[in-house]
């Protein structure tokens, strides 16, 4: 019983903005890299790091380090528009609480697939899980808004959230689009998905395809 109420026990609502202070340290850690490259292989999340090396802590840097600038840009682009909306709804201890935690499931379950299925150079880096983990928390926060695919296309907030799932598994299935961790992001996604079970006590399915007034 105390295990659940500590799990379900919410933050004191304060907005720090730390949703800039997330992007500053992913620029940061770029520049670092970019001018030390064997960084990478300290902060990047390697399976035999991991295993033999015991470098635990990647399971939380990767999401910092990112392999290019349009890599970087990309990523930071969306954790701005979607993040701050929902840093501002959640408070900014939670929206870090989410994020850090989020990401860092989503780390451990690449490192274990990974594993299991003999993928021992790969270098998972990037803040993509983390990333899908707040796009899903902005669609459940916001199941009414409209968000512009490319800044074009107008579509539901949950409708980007299924057809990023489809392309996805799709994705991961046929093998198109390989060296991106796909499986990274469906982590992401699974891991927001019961963050707000369990922390929230919200049916994410409800908010995003059951019928609101």
């Amino acid at each position: 019983m105390k295990i659940r109420n500590l799990l379900s026990t919410r933050f004191r609502y304060v907005y720090n903005n730390w949703c800039l202070y997330i992007i500053i340290a992913n620029v940061i850690v770029f520049m670092l890299t970019s001018f030390n490259s064997r960084l990478v292989s300290y902060l990047a999340m390697n399976p035999v790091n991991v295993s033999h090396h015991h470098m635990y802590w990647q399971f939380v840097t990767y999401m910092f380090v990112h392999g290019s600038l349009s890599h970087l840009f990309f990523n930071m682009l969306g954790l701005y528009f979607f993040g701050v909306a929902v840093e501002q709804s959640v408070g900014s201890k939670e929206f870090l609480l989410f994020y850090l935690v989020c990401g860092t499931l989503a780390g451990i379950f690449s490192y274990l697939v990974y594993v299991n299925t003999g993928y021992f150079r790969v270098f998972l880096l990037g803040a993509s899980g983390a990333l899908f983990a707040v796009l899903l928390a902005y669609a459940v926060i916001f199941p009414d808004s409209t968000v512009f695919l490319f800044g074009i296309i107008p579509m539901s907030a949950p409708a980007l959230i299924l057809g990023y799932t489809a392309l996805e598994i799709v994705y991961q299935l046929t093998g198109y689009n390989a060296g991106v961790a796909h499986l990274t992001h469906l982590g992401g996604f699974a891991f927001a998905y019961l963050y707000f079970v369990v922390r929230f006590k919200v049916n994410p399915a409800e908010r995003l395809f059951g019928k609101r007034r």
